[in-house]
Parts: structure tokens; sequence; C-alpha cells
């Protein structure tokens, strides 16, 4: 049982590692990267678009991967090649291979966030998923405010390059630890609740057809808004705040600081409100604050208003991400079922993010200003409201169910 513990704990850093280093880093660092190797926003769009490629393609492979090798390969191998790709960008200047390590890192989000259903449903009651989930996708806010202590004290310096090193030798870290923790709970191996005795949901597509049910296109569908709105909220925050508004570097970092620190804790609460009040109840309550936000940096980007709104974003980013899988284990008929929805989710995501990010590199780009570009977010925000009002309740487990795991 405290294994289990320590399994979830884990991979809440490992999330906190692939997402919070290998996503949001890099947006922090944006305005000292862009003035020490000399490349414009709309090469940033194109980066964090090539991105969310390397993220829809990973997380294709990781539906097929881990029905084949089981969850924890994946999850493992996935940290180390995030821990190698972090401690290379620190050693170049190339903007073509930095972008090409920026695509391995996110694909490798991917590969560790995929089998995460898979490895939860096997340490983890029925009951308590809402819970453990959202503590695990809340790892990325413990990541960014890791990343906010670290750039304050390097970047005004332009010792950009020694943040990727730090960050990159706690993922090896990581990494190890995880490898333990797998070993000695036998996540390694493939027991019957692991899906690797069902078929690829990417090679036998047709023998799914029977989930392919209305709630589970609303999450693909809600899983692509997620991606167009979320991602580019974060990737151009900090040249929004320093380069258009003018804020300093430490305010700018503080704003980043709050939204990890209020992140480490939003992902748990959240994920127990929703194992109370249920999984749509929560997620419209996210999706609020996600809108709210978004306005925030449209009608009043001043003062204190943008601390305001990047609290209001981390009480529902981190959240949800964790909340949908969440919500997918308790729909799905099993594991192997609910790992094929969930890794389509992360490919619609990772299409939403793509375009996006893209899509809000050019609208700045061309109008000059980063408002319109949290304008659009707020009414994606709207939408997502009302894609989660038409959701069906989560299915209901015997209590007999909940005995099969704990944590």
């Amino acid at each position: 049982m405290r294994m289990n513990a320590v399994v979830v704990m884990l991979l809440t850093g490992l999330v906190g590692a692939t997402f919070g280093f290998g996503i949001y880093l890099f947006a922090q660092l944006v305005p000292d990267m862009r003035a020490s190797l000399g490349f414009d926003v709309s090469y940033v769009g194109a980066i964090t678009a090539a991105g969310q490629c390397g993220y829809l393609a990973a997380a294709l492979l990781a539906a097929w991967l881990t029905p084949k090798v089981g969850g924890g390969w994946v999850i493992v191998g996935s940290g180390l090649f995030c821990a190698v790709a972090l401690l290379l960008i620190p050693l170049t200047s190339n903007i073509l291979l930095i972008g090409a390590l920026l695509t391995l890192l996110a694909a490798c989000a991917a590969t560790v966030f995929v089998p995460m259903v898979d490895v939860i449903s096997r340490v983890v009651a029925w009951r308590y998923r809402g819970m453990a989930m959202g503590l695990v996708s809340s790892g990325t806010s413990y990541g960014v405010f890791i990343n906010s202590l670290l750039v304050p004290i390097y970047a005004p310096q332009g010792e950009w390059r020694l943040v990727w090193w730090w960050v990159g030798l706690l993922t090896v870290a990581l990494s190890v630890l995880m490898c333990w923790a797998f070993k000695a709970t036998g996540l390694f191996s493939k027991t019957a609740a692991s899906p690797a005795a069902a078929p690829s949901a990417v090679k036998h597509l047709g023998q799914y057809r029977q989930w392919i049910r209305p709630w589970v296109l609303i999450v693909w569908i809600m899983n692509l808004l997620m991606g167009f709105s979320t991602f580019p909220f974060q990737n151009y925050l900090s040249s929004y705040l320093r380069t258009e508004l003018a804020f300093s570097v430490e305010y700018t970092a503080q704003i980043w600081a709050a939204m990890g620190f209020v992140g480490m804790f939003a992902g748990l609460a959240v994920g127990v409100l929703s194992d109370r009040i249920g999984l749509r109840r929560t997620l419209v309550l996210v999706f609020i604050s996600v809108g709210l936000a978004a306005l925030i940096f449209v009608l009043r980007p001043t003062g204190h208003w943008p601390l305001v709104a990047g609290v209001l974003f981390s009480l529902a980013f981190y959240p949800a991400f964790g909340l949908i899988p969440a919500y997918v284990s308790k729909m799905a008929g099993s594991a192997a079922v609910a790992v094929a929805i969930f890794g389509i989710a992360n490919v619609m995501q990772g299409i939403g993010g793509m375009l996006g990010n893209y899509g809000a590199g050019l609208l700045a780009s061309h109008s000059g200003t980063f408002a319109g570009v949290y304008g659009v977010i707020a009414v994606v925000g709207a939408v997502l409201v009302g894609l989660t009002l038409v959701l069906p309740g989560e299915a209901r487990r015997d209590v007999a169910d909940d005995m099969a795991a704990s944590v």
C-alpha cells in the first residue's frame, strides 16, 4: 500500500519533469533565449507547434506500445529520454536542433501521460482515481514552480543554459527512482489488469467501434479545445508580460511561481472535490476559471490582475488534465479500452495545441498584440463549459471493485 503511494508521488514528479521542464520551461525562457540566439516570435509559434506534432505522434505511439510492453516500461523509458533531451539543449546554439529537442520533450510528455491510465488503474481504487489523477496532473505545477525559482537566478545574468542543466539532472534522479519503484511494485510485469492482451487501438480500431459512443467523441473534442486554448495561454505568457506589458522578469517569475505553487495543491484539492461532487461539475468550474483568467489578460492586464489571472488559471489547468483521464477510466469498461480512448484523446490534444500555438503566434505577429490570443482563449473556455454540461454522469462501480487496488 505504501509503495503504491510512492508510485503515485513519483508519477507526479515525472509529470512535473516532462511537462513542467520539457514543455513550459521554454515558455519562461523565451525572452532570454531570443536575446541570446536571435529568433523572432513567429519562430516561437513554429517551435511550439512542432512540439505539439511530436506530442500527438507520441500519443499514438504510446497507445500502440503500452499494450505490447506495459505502461511501466513506456513511462520509465520516456523519463530517461526526457532527461537526455533536457541535458542536450544547453550544449547547442543551433535553433533547429533546439526545436527538434523541444519536439522530443513534448513527445516524452505524451508517452509518460498516456500509459498513466494503465498504471493508475493497477495501483489506485476506482473511487479514488479522481484524487490520484488530479495529484499526478498537478505534477506540472511542481515543475513550473521549480522553473520560477531557477529562472530569476540565472536568466538575468544570461545564464539560461544553467537552468536546463539543473532540471536535466533532477529528471535523471526521478527516472532512476521511478525505475526502482516500478520494479518493487511489479509494474514492469504484465498482469491481468494490464491491457497487454488487448489488440492495439491503432492497429485494430475497427474492433473498438462498440466503445466509440457520444461521450467518447465529446471527450476527444474537449481535449482538442483544451490543447488549443491552454497551451498558448502559457507558451506566450512571458512574452506578453515582459515584451508587451513591460513587466519585469522578477514580477513575471512571481506570476509563474504563484501558478506553480497554487497548482501543487490544486490538483489534489480539485481531485478530491471531483470524487465528492462528480467530475462533470468539477470540470465546469475548471473551464469557467480558464475563461475568467483569459478575460483578465484582455480587459485588465495591469497591476496585480495578471497575478490573479495566473492563480485562476493554475486552479483550473493542472487539475483539468487529470480529471479527463479519471473520467475516461471510470466510464470505460477496462484498462485496455481506457488507454485506447485516452491515447486518441491525447492525439486530439496535440492537434489542438499545434493549431493553437501556431495560430496564436501568427495572430500576435500580425496584430502586434497578444490580447487577441487571450480573447480567443476566453471564448474557447465558454465552449468547453457547454460541452461538459452534455457529458453523461460517470459510471458507478460496486464497493467490491474498489478493493482491487488502493493507494
